[in-house]
C-alpha cells in the first residue's frame, strides 16, 4: 500500500549534524505513525524516535533526546529526523518505518518503540560519525 525511502545519511565529524528524510508513498490522503530506528554493526535494531499521524505527537529514545527532533510535512509526505552534536555512537543504519493505520494505537510516551508496531520498512540510510 506504500513505499518507504530514506535519504540523507552521510559521513559527519562529532558534534556535527545530519537531516534525514523519510518519503512515505501512500495511495491514500490518510497519515499515520512513522519511527525512525537504527541499528549499528553488532547490536540490535533500536527505536529512536516517532511521530504521530500529525505531527502533534513526539516520542525520543533517552539515548537521542535533546539532540535529534523528528518533524513532518505531510502536504510533502516527509518525515524529517534533525540530528544535532552527533556522537560517533550514532553511526548506524538509520531506517524509516510506517504503520499502516493509528487504530487503537498509542505513541509509547516511555520512549520505547516496538519494531512490531510499524507495518513497512524503508531500506536504511548511512550514519557515519567519526574523525
Amino acid at each position: 500500500q506504500l513505499q518507504v525511502v530514506e535519504s540523507g545519511g552521510g559521513q559527519v565529524q562529532p558534534g556535527g549534524s545530519l537531516r534525514l528524510s523519510c518519503v512515505v508513498s501512500r495511495f491514500t490522503l490518510r497519515h499515520y505513525t512513522v519511527a525512525w530506528f537504527r541499528q549499528a554493526p553488532g547490536k540490535e535494531r533500536e527505536g529512536v524516535s516517532c511521530i504521530s499521524g500529525t505531527g502533534d505527537e513526539t516520542v525520543y529514545a533517552d539515548s537521542v533526546k535533546g539532540r535529534f527532533t523528528i518533524s513532518r510535512d505531510n502536504s510533502k509526505n516527509t518525515v524529517y529526523l534533525q540530528m544535532t552534536n552527533l556522537k560517533p555512537e550514532d553511526t548506524a543504519m538509520y531506517y524509516c518505518a510506517a504503520r499502516g493505520s493509528d487504530y487503537l494505537f498509542v505513541l509509547p510516551i516511555d520512549g520505547r518503540l516496538k519494531e512490531d508496531d510499524y507495518d513497512y520498512w524503508g531500506q536504511g540510510t548511512q550514519v557515519t560519525v567519526s574523525s
